[in-house]
């Protein structure tokens, strides 16, 4: 029998559609076997993740979840705090992508319950290598719990 296997599903809760671009180009070329989901801030994530609404109603469960900080609406720290708060998705593991390297950001968002923090770097060709990474560490060498 063959074995077929599954893209890593992440959703990336990004503002800023040149940075949505950057991640979506880092995993093509890293290849990385992902299906990739963008919103937009954290009021979209919820309802992705809550399969709310026409436009989100078939969503997946991603195996992870990229964030951005500062969105409009509901921000990454209000989205962060609230995810961590919901029983049926408190384990899906939240990294913080943003552009902040302020240490209060990195320790509020630890303290909120993130995966990790990584601060987008500006040369692409860096962006591109710290996705390879983050894909080889949640997707090669990390163990994630198996989809229901």
């Amino acid at each position: 029998m063959k074995t077929t296997i599954q893209p890593f599903i992440i959703l990336l809760a990004e503002d800023e559609p040149a940075d949505a671009n950057l991640v979506k180009l880092a995993i093509s070329e890293n290849r990385i076997l992902a299906d990739l989901h963008t919103v937009v801030d954290g009021r979209e994530a919820f309802e992705f993740l809550r399969r709310q609404g026409p436009r989100f109603a078939d969503a997946p469960r991603p195996n992870l979840i990229l964030l951005d900080l500062n969105m409009p609406r509901m921000d990454g720290r209000e989205f962060l705090a609230a995810i961590k708060q919901d029983t049926a998705l408190k384990d899906i593991p939240v990294v913080v992508l943003t552009t902040s390297d302020v240490e209060r950001d990195i320790v509020a968002s630890y303290h909120l319950g993130a995966s990790g923090y990584v601060t987008k770097p500006v040369d692409i060709n860096q962006f591109i290598d710290a996705v390879r990474q983050l894909g080889d560490y949640w997707f090669s060498l990390v163990r994630l719990p198996q989809q229901s």
